[in-house]
């Protein structure tokens, strides 16, 4: 049930609080109300299950779930961000790929370990989002710092800004991002994502595109193009600026 008036309320870091949000508009505008409100929807046993599988666990079944309440790694972050551009496929870590001996033969192969827990067609539709994410809303400043083509990605500020993330994509690469302190304190004032770990993430993006160079999502079967109003990201009416 929706959290009461004498409970917990989450605040978003502006001051604009919309009665009514598309996810798409919700995610790239960071919108916490909204994110909280949908995962009463969903139920937290669902939005829980679905992070396990993709490698989070030990997570806390709390209201504020869906604002990133639980402690997790860089490297488990950002491997979970691999199932969007991985076609919804969660893949486990690997520290060593291969083991070549001293006459180049392979002495040790590690295997890809994957499950597919995201439908291709849900998995996309978060690559699309996410990716409107750094086109137009809290991680547009990547573009301004030079990264190009397709990517997408997620700002991320925790509370007395003690925590900055940025964990973001290509089609060839997945790259996270935590600027913090060991011992968590406050990092600075107004110590946002998008200030702190934006700029590593671009500067990494923009050489490793030089080694890993990425091209366009791949749309699976099952989806079609739908025109929207740049504004409500809703059907257009007339009068309203084309979303491109």
């Amino acid at each position: 049930e929706p959290q009461g008036p004498d409970e917990w309320t989450p605040r978003n870091a502006g001051a604009r609080t919309p009665d009514a949000l598309t996810l798409r508009a919700a995610l790239v505008e960071s919108d916490n109300r909204a994110a909280t409100l949908l995962q009463q929807q969903v139920g937290s046993k669902r939005v829980l299950g679905v992070a396990r599988k993709a490698g989070l666990d030990g997570l806390p079944d709390v209201p504020s779930l869906a604002l990133g309440t639980g402690l997790v790694t860089p490297l488990g972050l950002t491997t979970a961000y691999a199932v969007f551009p991985n076609g919804g496929f969660a893949v486990e870590p690997r520290d060593i790929t291969r083991v070549v001996d001293a006459d180049g033969s392979t002495a040790l192969t590690v295997p890809v370990v994957r499950e597919q827990v995201l439908s291709p067609q849900v998995a996309y539709q978060m690559v699309s989002m996410l990716g409107d994410v750094v086109d137009r809303g809290t991680g547009s400043a990547a573009r301004r710092q030079g990264v190009r083509g397709a990517v997408g990605g997620k700002t991320g500020t925790t509370n007395d800004f003690k925590d900055a993330w940025f964990v973001g994509f290509s089609s060839s690469i997945v790259v996270g991002v935590w600027v913090g302190f060991d011992q968590p304190e406050t990092i600075g004032r107004e110590a946002y994502g998008s200030r702190y770990a934006l700029p590593i993430w671009a500067d990494f993006m923009r050489r490793a595109a030089r080694l890993r160079p990425s091209g366009a999502f791949e749309r699976p079967a099952g989806l079609q193009e739908e025109t929207l109003c740049a504004l409500s990201y809703q059907r257009p009416v007339d009068g309203c600026p084309l979303y491109s």
